[in-house]
């Protein structure tokens, strides 16, 4: 299991990843300011049990790649935190596309809330990736690592609920805040792109 040290490494930098604005966030804010809080929330459900079927064959694959090599697995952890590197950059190249669409949130998806949000959830090719990217870098890989991948997935998908939740229920005043000073939400994408930076060149040089 990870030790009491990777998992406060873990949850710091989960926070900060989770706080970053992307898609799950932007279709949690849209859904707010289109169709209401309550239906809001229950994407918020449907993404999260999305997003743990996603976690259920990450887990099942690195347990694979472990149980098959450790060197396999130390080169899906490098390659992991080179792409951890490329996801700050892009978030402060393109700093300025979550302020463009949640300016321009309007009409989203008919249907029951609950299966969409499942929908989204599941089938973003942008959130495995991530995944495996992100989740080795925490487990141990002397251990069961499907069993601790399972686990930090699931700490990490009941993370983002509750951040997704907390955004729609304050969808409405986050909007007139941000309109008020649009380059606001480019900073923060600009700020968290700097610390996922930071914190995959730390998984570049950590045994």
């Amino acid at each position: 299991m990870p030790s009491s040290s990777q998992w406060v490494a873990f949850l710091v930098a989960s926070f900060l990843f989770i706080q970053v604005p992307g898609p799950s966030l932007l279709f949690t804010i849209g859904r707010a300011l289109t169709v209401g809080r309550r239906e809001a929330l229950l994407s918020v459900l449907g993404n999260g049990l999305g997003v743990l079927a996603q976690v259920v064959l990450v887990a099942a694959g690195l347990g694979a790649v472990v149980a098959a090599s450790a060197t396999a697995y130390t080169v899906v952890k490098v390659a992991g935190a080179t792409y951890v590197i490329w996801l700050g950059v892009q978030a402060i190249r393109h700093r300025s596309d979550a302020r463009l669409a949640m300016a321009a949130a309007g009409p989203t998806r008919r249907g029951h809330p609950v299966r969409i949000g499942f929908t989204v959830g599941a089938t973003n090719p942008k959130t495995i990736v991530f995944f495996v990217a992100f989740l080795p870098q925490f487990a141990d890989p002397g251990g069961a690592v499907a069993l601790q991948t399972m686990l930090l997935g699931l700490v990490f998908s009941a993370m983002a609920g509750v951040s997704d939740s907390v955004w729609a229920l304050a969808a409405g005043t986050a909007r007139t805040w941000f309109a008020r000073r649009p380059a606001r939400l480019d900073t923060l994408s600009a700020t968290g792109g700097t610390m996922m930076i930071g914190l995959g060149a730390t998984m570049l040089t950590v045994e």
